[in-house]
């Protein structure tokens, strides 16, 4: 049985320019979905401290986001020769859409340890790999190449900035919270989760923490609880669309508020 998510509420905080497709699949679903979005990306200037990346000088390029795809096509030469790796499906397909091949995609999940599992990654003593991420980003895929006996180098390209959001965002999502039913939010990092805490007025905050709260994986749920949320937090399998909305429709029917079609 399928479930529908007619009269169900869902806050998509994903950037603007990324929120499109996940809106599009919720409201396809019957679901009435307040964007908002929590964060902007903002390009990191490369200069004579923090010179632009050289692919080649590399045997592995391993893109950590579509993000890091993005400005990485955009700013820095392609790679032919270095082998190129993805941390999940995402990301994969903007490097398919940007016409690079990959040469490793985790098996399963859309993260560090995914790709860590892989056998190109068993051994890497010797390798020079180059990770293409934003800055901030999680350091257990450098930490672990290294020990491994790999030459890491790591190119921040981009930064994550709170969003400004408008006066109808705020008023959307101030009616969504004070809803009988209040909205499901989902949040797919942990970088999401602190701009979102951020950037709503002080009286909206205990209503958003007691919202239930969509998440990729057990380490934003932490993040979450750490922060005081007291609402359900829901755990998907990934960060990944179709991760997110499994766990959306998954709650939706644990909670009664879907239908069966």
């Amino acid at each position: 049985m399928s479930v529908q998510l007619t009269g169900f509420a869902v806050v998509v905080t994903r950037p603007a320019h990324q929120s499109a497709p996940m809106v599009a699949a919720l409201e396809a679903l019957g679901a009435r979905v307040i964007a908002f979005p929590a964060i902007r990306i903002e390009a990191v200037a490369f200069d004579a401290a923090h010179p632009a990346p050289e692919p080649d000088a590399h045997d592995w390029v391993i893109y950590t986001s579509a993000n890091a795809v993005a400005q990485a096509v955009e700013r820095c030469p392609s790679p032919r020769r270095a082998r190129v790796a993805a941390v999940g499906p995402a990301t994969a397909r903007a490097l398919a859409d940007a016409g690079l091949p990959i040469a490793a995609l985790p098996r399963s999940g859309a993260d560090s340890q995914g790709l860590l599992a892989l056998p190109e990654f068993a051994a890497p003593l010797g390798m020079r790999v180059l990770i293409m991420r934003g800055t901030g980003g999680r350091e257990l895929l450098r930490e672990e190449l290294a020990r491994r006996g790999a030459t890491v180098t790591v190119a921040e390209l981009y930064r994550r900035v709170a969003a400004a959001p408008t006066h109808k965002e705020h008023a959307a999502l101030t009616q969504a919270l004070a809803a009988p039913r209040p909205a499901c939010v989902a949040v797919n990092s942990v970088d999401v989760l602190a701009a979102l805490t951020d950037i709503i007025p002080a009286d909206l905050v205990a209503a958003l923490r007691s919202a239930p709260l969509v998440v990729p994986g057990t380490r934003v749920a932490a993040a979450a609880r750490a922060a005081g949320w007291q609402g359900p937090v829901i755990e998907a399998a990934g960060a990944e669309d179709a991760a997110m909305i499994a766990a959306i429709r998954a709650y939706a029917r644990r909670a009664g508020a879907a239908k069966g079609a």
